[in-house]
């Protein structure tokens, strides 16, 4: 039938198989995002690479790989703030959510970062057209200077730190991580299965192995108390845009990571943004850059996140109505999912002993690197290691090491 001029068709056994797709992407997205040091862009790869052994049509694994990518970008807050939880005593220090945590404020933050990453969501998928316009002119001429921009970025990261300590740390760790990004970004692994790259051990190693040190040391997280927001709808609004607009930059201009774009947000956030805007911002921009980064895939032929990068080598079709609603279906699902099974995981985490939590979750790191990549990757997993410890000592932002890609990006 025809409404307003326009042909509807109905298909309800398509739809059904649809969401039935978006559904098992949302189960992907879930075990990627409650995994430690298992990323979605391992999984989106390997799914890719079956893709032409699934008897579906592409444009539904296409849907699937999509709400993946989402669903993790909502979940991986949990691991991040119940695992990666220092001692009490290094607060000061700590990363914003892990203050909260360790403030007895865990179960805010989670829903601080679900409401973040909803509403980057819904601010992406409005301006996702007229921003991919704007982008498509603009970013152009960014690429072409994209040295100035990288050495301009780092040049404000370092100075922006609260020493001169700080700023010395921030540089060491910009070059060094920048130096094994050089020296190991283009390796070939050999693996047990397909679909690993030296990502996976260099921000493993120069992320998540350095936190769970300090957790290890650390005594455990101490009892989380309620849900009540200390923020309001207004601030929530303005954080969240912040991160929205940021992760739009993610998408467009090569080099610029989520997490550097995070720095760049909170030095730009309206008011007196705390702890919690910080966490509101980092989630919108991580959720943002994956629609943002479809639009840009779209219109530039530029695949910017791991899972689009999967999408292209599986040449799936870009069915950007169907690719839309997996990506609300899927946002829907993780404002749901990250209260629900975050409280959980917080719960599990503060009854197990913190030394031999942290001491696991790196075991499981290093034979994920090791299934992944290697003997090789287990190798660049420690000097990573050793890296990520730089900020920690010059007690710097660890935001740095991103240095691992903007670096050998600046080189070219």
């Amino acid at each position: 039938m025809e409404v307003l001029g326009i042909r509807v068709v109905s298909n309800p056994t398509g739809a059904i198989l649809a969401l039935g797709f978006i559904a098992g992407g949302v189960g992907l997205g879930t075990a990627s995002g409650l995994v430690p040091g298992l990323h979605v862009n391992t999984l989106a790869i390997l799914l890719a690479a079956l893709a032409p052994q699934i008897p579906a049509a592409p444009h539904l694994v296409g849907a699937a790989l999509l709400a993946a990518g989402v669903v993790h970008s909502f979940l991986d807050i949990v691991p991040t703030l119940a695992i990666g939880v220092p001692d009490a005593a290094m607060a000061v220090s700590a990363l914003p959510g892990h203050r909260l945590v360790l403030g007895g404020r865990g179960r805010e933050a989670l829903r601080l970062s679900a409401l973040g990453s909803g509403g980057a969501i819904l601010t992406a998928v409005v301006l996702g057209f007229p921003v991919t316009w704007l982008m498509s002119r603009v970013a152009p001429l960014l690429i072409e200077h994209l040295r100035i921009v990288l050495l301009a970025v780092a040049t404000l990261m370092v100075l922006t730190e609260r020493s001169k300590q700080a700023q010395l740390g921030g540089v060491l760790a910009i070059l060094a991580s920048g130096g094994l990004g050089l020296l190991t970004l283009d390796l070939n692994p050999e693996s047990l299965l397909p679909g690993g790259d030296m990502l996976l051990p260099l921000l493993a190693g120069l992320f998540g192995i350095p936190v769970l040190v300090l957790a290890a040391k650390g005594g455990g997280l101490p009892p989380q108390s309620g849900t009540t927001l200390a923020t309001d709808r207004h601030q929530l609004g303005q954080w969240s845009l912040v991160g929205a607009v940021s992760g739009a930059v993610v998408a467009y201009v090569p080099g610029v990571s989520a997490a550097v774009a995070a720095v760049l947000a909170f030095i730009g956030l309206p008011g007196e943004a705390t702890d919690r805007g910080f966490i509101v911002a980092i989630s919108g921009v991580n959720t943002a850059n994956t629609v943002f980064a479809l639009f840009a895939l779209i219109a530039l032929g530029a695949p910017r996140t791991g899972v689009l990068v999967a999408f292209e080598r599986a040449s799936l079709p870009p069915n950007l109505p169907l690719l839309l609603v997996a990506i609300l279906i899927a946002a829907a699902a993780g404002l749901v999912l990250v209260p629900v099974l975050g409280d959980r995981y917080l719960d599990l985490v503060g009854n197990a002993d913190s030394r031999r939590l942290s001491v696991g979750v790196g075991l499981l790191i290093a034979v994920l690197t090791w299934v992944f990549t290697g003997p090789l990757g287990v190798l660049v997993l420690g000097v990573s290691a050793l890296i990520g410890h730089l900020p920690i000592y010059f007690d710097s932002r660890r935001v740095h090491l991103m240095g691992v890609l903007f670096v050998p990006l600046a080189v070219g």
